[in-house]
């Protein structure tokens, strides 16, 4: 049995009210007992905490521990995610986004596999695009060799994804992780980066586990409903700040986390990308550019952060 293990799911909102009632139903309805929800409202204008209160006082369902922590300001996903893993001290923490539904399994599934190998820090289901769940959204993260990051078979037939196996890191859509892995790979107390705000934030962590010798899991059978907004909407959609951010961090990440004996290799291999990535983008977002202040402001701390996780890596090789 492996309900001794605990679980808390941690939802950062903001502007969530549309999703997030069908969100903590499919939490509820979970086969496996959930110690605590955390959610963190980052200063949302359309009532999503108040919504929250009242779907939790009103369901008629056992119902786990509620953590709500209403914050003044937007600080971004990375910093309410770290503020809602200090918040608690479960065994295991599901990362999950206010627009994604679980299937009553998910949770169980993922514990179970993670129970059988203790070098599984990190794991996810199968999630579905809401909107047609013949299609997928993520099933894992993967990394080419230019550093460019993507969710494995987004916008494929979900019949093609049914083979479970390891991957190079998960979703922070739905992404469960190990209290152990947490605790392994934080830099100065902070699992997500802080300074990332929102995007890639998962996919940094995902990197830094790998680089400590964790390993991350697949789960076919674990079935999760994403509505996917930043995808669907496409670049235009997206503010020039977020666009920014999202462009940003891919650098601060691979500062960060690319080994020296590496970097000449990867530089050439993602030569072709950048040039065509920054022709593109001085004629048509040039404004991107201003982003690069962000890493100049941040410098030493990232300095600082690449300094820690390589002579930490550099430990675990040896």
């Amino acid at each position: 049995m492996l309900n001794h293990k605990t679980v808390s799911i941690h939802i950062v909102t903001y502007n969530s009210a549309d999703d997030i009632t069908e969100c903590l139903t499919a939490v509820l309805a979970q086969d496996y007992p959930i110690h605590s929800i955390v959610v963190v409202d980052n200063a949302s204008g359309d009532g999503s905490a108040g919504k929250v209160a009242e779907f939790y006082s009103s369901a008629d369902l056992p119902k786990p521990k509620l953590i709500l922590i209403e914050k003044k300001v937007n600080t971004g996903f990375a910093p309410a995610h770290n503020q809602a893993i200090t918040a608690t001290d479960t065994d295991y923490v599901l990362v999950l986004n206010p627009d994604l539904a679980l299937a009553a399994d998910y949770v169980s599934r993922l514990v179970n596999q993670m129970e059988k190998n203790p070098q599984i820090g990190s794991a996810t289901g199968k999630l579905l695009l809401k909107a047609d769940p013949t299609l997928v959204d993520s099933t894992g993260l993967r990394m080419n060799k230019a550093r460019r990051a993507f969710d494995r078979g987004a916008g494929e037939p979900a019949e093609n994804w049914t083979e479970s196996g390891a991957v190079f890191g998960v979703s922070g859509a739905a992404a469960m992780y190990s209290r152990r892995m947490i605790e392994d790979i934080s830099v100065e107390g902070e699992f997500f980066d802080g300074d990332f705000f929102a995007y890639k934030e998962d996919v940094d962590v995902a990197w830094r586990a790998q680089l400590f010798g964790w390993q991350a899991y697949f789960d076919a059978a674990a079935i999760g409903y994403h509505e996917r907004g930043w995808k669907t909407a496409g670049r235009g959609g997206k503010s020039i700040f977020i666009r920014r951010i999202s462009y940003i961090n891919r650098y601060k990440m691979i500062y960060k986390n690319e080994p020296s004996r590496t970097l000449l290799q990867t530089f050439i291999r993602s030569l072709p990308y950048e040039l065509a990535a920054h022709g593109y983008m001085l004629l048509k977002e040039p404004g991107l550019i201003k982003a690069w202040s962000s890493f100049r402001a941040q410098l030493t701390s990232l300095k600082d952060k690449r300094r820690y996780v390589q002579k930490k890596a550099a430990g675990k090789r040896s």
